[in-house]
């Protein structure tokens, strides 16, 4: 049925662009017929996939939605595959096909500075350093950390990523201008106010989600106008609730595997910043905003699927599709800022902020030895001298006795003459 269903809506999709095409004159302009063939062919490719594509995790709205962010994803990837292989210049006189305002270096907003929150100097507006702060970047923190509590479901892993980023900035910021905070834009607007007000009402959504009663109706067979109402909006909710317990510390294999998650989460944050560094796009752009619309709807699933494939790897035999994806676009996109700009990256980190991360390296292996491999050992060591202690004991008890028989046995074989005699 899917497949008719397919082959129908693109005989349709397919007449309907001909029909288009015939009616009008075909335009002379080549960049304007380069730019609408493209488009018509990833819609084709969209609408085959939508149909076609195998069903993820997830199946609220409708699994339909799911397969179309798939089928983006791999848009999306077939896009940075053709930027990478481009010239440096090229690359980025491209964009301009996409907006004719792209293309042209833009300056960096520095956001340090005068770091004084009370400016006793400006008579007008002495807190005009916080006022300053609050840009569009800040509801974009809040709402940005509330989807990706949604999609971690763990408190500490998100406040692990919150601080580490910010670390990052700091380490980062001799390569960025705009990593260049004031230390209560890092601390008390980033990590406590936005980040830390996003993490907390993503965690009380997800106990709501935790709590909330699972038994669905169809919608025709609820009588009220006001139940079907009711049931259209929970449509937009789970259909049914995982609750994510990563345990961490309870494996070396899920220990590396959440290591793994943390960085490419830190990884993907990174690209955000460098990739529009690189491709001169302003911080306001709506191909900025799109990119990330884009990671909060595939991440979510990568999220599921992953954690599906460690908790039970015999039924989830391989890792999702849409994990792998999110990977290849991570890695992609790394390397189109390592290719676009290699000066940048390659300028040397300070003596002590490199000082700093060895010595973070260090503490983690050094955690990472002791609680997979000696912390083991030893447990392992005290069980086998436990078990011997007490099988030297049982021996002298036995000796003890003088018959060279066991107490224990003795006791046994009393209760079986006990129960021959009943």
């Amino acid at each position: 049925f899917r497949r008719a269903h397919t082959l129908t809506v693109l005989f349709i999709l397919t007449c309907a662009l001909g029909y288009v095409t015939l009616l009008e004159e075909t335009p002379q302009d080549t960049a304007y017929n380069t730019k609408r063939g493209i488009v018509a062919s990833i819609l084709v490719f969209l609408c085959f996939g939508v149909t076609q594509a195998k069903d993820g995790p997830f199946s609220r709205p409708h699994p339909a939605y799911w397969r179309f962010w798939l089928c983006v994803s791999v848009v999306y990837e077939l896009f940075l595959i053709f930027i990478l292989f481009q010239t440096v210049q090229d690359g980025r006189q491209f964009m301009k096909y996409i907006d004719p305002h792209l293309g042209v270096p833009l300056p960096e907003r520095d956001y340090g500075g005068n770091c004084l929150i009370y400016d006793p100097g400006n008579e007008t507006d002495p807190f005009h350093n916080i006022w300053d702060k609050l840009d569009g970047f800040v509801p974009a923190h809040f709402f940005g950390w509330y989807l990706k509590t949604l999609m971690i479901r763990d408190w500490w892993m998100c406040m692990i990523i919150s601080v580490m980023f910010e670390f990052l900035e700091y380490s980062l910021e001799h390569q960025l201008p705009n990593f260049s905070e004031c230390w209560w834009d890092h601390w008390i607007m980033d990590v406590i106010l936005c980040n830390g007000l996003g993490i907390y009402c993503g965690m009380k959504t997800l106990s709501w989600l935790s709590l909330k009663t699972y038994k669905w109706q169809g919608l025709w067979n609820i009588p009220t106008y006001k139940g079907k109402m009711k049931r259209i909006v929970f449509q937009f909710t789970p259909y049914s609730w995982v609750k994510f317990e990563w345990k961490p510390a309870s494996s070396l294999r899920r220990w590396l595997a959440v290591c793994g998650i943390i960085f490419v989460f830190l990884l993907a944050e990174l690209n955000t910043f460098y990739l529009k560094f690189v491709l001169w796009m302003p911080p306001e752009h709506y191909l900025v905003l799109l990119r990330l619309v884009f990671f909060v709807n595939v991440g979510g699933v990568a999220m599921r699927e992953i954690y599906d494939f460690m908790d039970d790897p015999k039924f989830h035999k391989k890792l999702g599709q849409q994990a792998w994806l999110v990977a290849a676009i991570t890695a992609t996109e790394f390397l189109i800022v390592v290719k676009y700009d290699p000066y940048t990256l390659t300028l040397s980190l300070p003596f002590y902020i490199t000082q700093c991360w060895i010595l973070g390296i260090i503490l983690v292996l050094t955690w990472t030895a002791w609680r997979f491999f000696i912390r083991d050992i030893t447990l392992r060591y005290k069980e086998i001298r436990r078990q011997k202690q007490e099988h030297k004991y049982e021996k002298d008890k036995c000796l003890s006795n003088g018959d060279g028989h066991s107490p224990i046995l003795d006791e046994q074989n009393e209760d079986k003459l006990r129960e021959r005699r009943l």
